[in-house]
């Protein structure tokens, strides 16, 4: 295992808190933190990033660039489908 600090968080099905807690714990020791999630975890993405911008604002944390894709998967009967997929980043203010 590295001992060097990860700047993304990807989002799956975790508690919602565990995510808030893994970036705020990152952005004590980094300027910038990506939180990465696709298809049905979109939405918790969404809200941990909100959490982190609303309840950490006299923080100074703040919602940067927002990205959007999509990617081409196969699918477990061998078809290959679109997934939405999403890039959050939070950052302090003046960063």
């Amino acid at each position: 295992m590295s001992t060097e600090t990860r700047d993304t968080i990807y989002i799956g099905k975790k508690p919602l808190m565990a995510y808030v807690t893994s970036a705020l714990i990152q952005l004590a020791n980094l300027p910038a933190v990506n939180i990465k999630a696709r298809g049905l975890s979109i939405g918790r993405a969404v809200d941990v990033a909100q959490i982190i911008a609303r309840k950490t604002e006299n923080a100074g944390y703040t919602i940067g660039d927002i990205k959007i894709d999509s990617e081409a998967l196969e699918s477990q009967d061998g078809r290959t489908r679109n997934v939405s997929t999403i890039d959050i980043e939070i950052k302090r203010s003046g960063s």
